[in-house]
């Protein structure tokens, strides 16, 4: 198959592996370039250890091997794998889980080329950790656009069934498109048969989600790293990324470098180290956004810092989703923002006063800035509203595009000033950024 199927972009040839010869997400895909079907799975990692409720293959059960691991969120918030399993397992009773496999941030593709490779590690996970919580139920939740991607996973769940492997039931499902229904309350409001909205009030989704149950969510990379920890353990999954934040995780690759791609780096990576694993810039790097469109502009000074959580703080970043956009310095990282802050504006859920009014009010702003329209009030209106953004949204959209628009007044100041005291900037680059076209949803059920 060829991996353009699963992304416009394929991973490098010479992506990493880290960890020596253990086996990592993209192990299989290194070693034969083909997904892996069934057959190919269990050849490669044998069957997933669901005989007992909790157990593993390790010593331990799979909770206490999570938490050992120090697998965290790998769909944006970091948040502990282990805290979120624990927190639905006392509940009690019969939980949900639910795969978030919806993946809206148009610069990322990281969870849907791992489930066009290797679809039966991520539902390895699912079920590994519906077992661990007590779940009868999986539901995977993709975008009703995908439509390849549906018929794939439906090939890979028809395996299962045929091969009796799973003790629980998997249902599939294809939700309305948009930036926010890959939100965990907008991914319950519409199992539960309402809109693909986020649902800014409790009760919590490991409280009373899907049907009322304790519900459980994850995105498709961190599942695949759960099933990975069940039968190699946590020493092993600690061999490689840093003491405080182990592992590997996908990186999607994209803009002015020679070829873009999905990459498996281990935490701790310098970016600049995975800008050259992408083959390094295209052309001299004026800086990198990492995280996507609610994600953090940094300059070209600060590429040496290493993709974690702790290094980049200070700098106001976080690995986020997983994005990594190269920008040259022939191109305006204005212009870019002011397309990404559109398209963020139009996505919202209009449900409250930051995303019905504020996101629209700073993306205007922006674009009369990069037009060389702006009035002597903008700078200062632009800094007050995206310090009045963050929450006060019913979730968390509004921080993401306040995050992205601040960190662009600031890496981008010199061409601010350009642009208040000369209007538009002569740069005339293609956009580096893929922003879709800023139109809404047609439906959100």
């Amino acid at each position: 198959m060829n991996s353009s199927a699963a992304a416009p972009f394929a991973p490098h040839e010479h992506a990493a592996e880290p960890g020596g010869s253990a086996a990592r997400l993209l192990a299989g895909w290194h070693a034969t370039g083909r997904p892996a079907a069934l057959t190919d799975h269990l050849r490669r990692h044998g069957q997933p250890s669901v005989a007992t409720a909790g157990g593993s293959r390790t010593s331990m059960p799979l909770v206490e091997a999570v938490e050992s691991a120090g697998l965290t969120g790998r769909g944006g918030a970091g948040f502990p794998t282990a805290r979120k399993l624990r927190a639905v397992a006392e509940r009690g009773g019969r939980a949900v889980v639910v795969v978030n496999a919806m993946e809206s941030e148009p610069a990322s593709r990281k969870d849907q080329f791992l489930l066009a490779v290797a679809p039966h590690l991520v539902l390895d996970g699912a079920v590994l950790a519906a077992t661990a919580v007590g779940a009868d139920t999986v539901h995977i939740c993709l975008p009703r656009t995908r439509t390849a991607q549906y018929r794939q996973l439906s090939t890979a769940l028809d395996e299962r069934h045929r091969a009796r492997l799973d003790p629980v039931r998997l249902r599939l499902h294809a939700l309305p498109h948009a930036y926010v229904s890959s939100e965990s309350t907008a991914l319950v409001r519409w199992l539960n048969g309402g809109p693909a909205r986020p649902q800014g009030s409790p009760p919590r989704a490991h409280e009373r989600g899907v049907g009322r149950r304790p519900t459980l969510i994850h995105n498709a990379e961190t599942l695949a790293h759960l099933a990975l920890v069940a039968r190699h353990g946590p020493d092993w999954f600690r061999r490689t990324g840093t003491p405080d934040e182990p592992g590997t995780t996908l990186v999607t690759v994209s803009g002015s470098v020679a070829t873009p791609g999905v990459h498996e780096v281990a935490l701790g990576t310098p970016l600049a180290t995975i800008v050259d694993r992408a083959g390094g810039p295209a052309e001299a790097l004026g800086a990198v956004l990492l995280g996507g469109f609610a994600g953090t502009w940094l300059s070209a000074e600060d590429v040496c810092t290493p993709l974690t959580r702790r290094d980049l703080a200070p700098l106001g970043a976080a690995p986020g989703a997983g994005v990594l956009i190269a920008l040259p310095r022939s191109a305006c990282g204005l212009s870019e923002t002011a397309q990404m802050l559109a398209y963020l504006a139009a996505h919202s859920a209009h449900q409250c006063g930051p995303c019905h009014f504020g996101l629209p009010a700073v993306a205007e702003d922006f674009t009369a800035l990069v037009a060389g329209h702006a009035d002597p009030h903008l700078l200062s209106r632009l800094h007050r509203r995206t310090a009045l953004l963050p929450d006060r949204g019913a979730c968390r959209h509004p921080d993401g595009a306040a995050r992205l628009a601040a960190s662009a007044l600031h890496v981008f100041a010199d061409d601010v000033d350009q642009h208040l005291a000369h209007g538009a900037c002569a740069a005339s680059r293609p956009a580096q950024v893929p922003v879709p076209p800023a139109k809404p949803p047609e439906t959100w059920r």
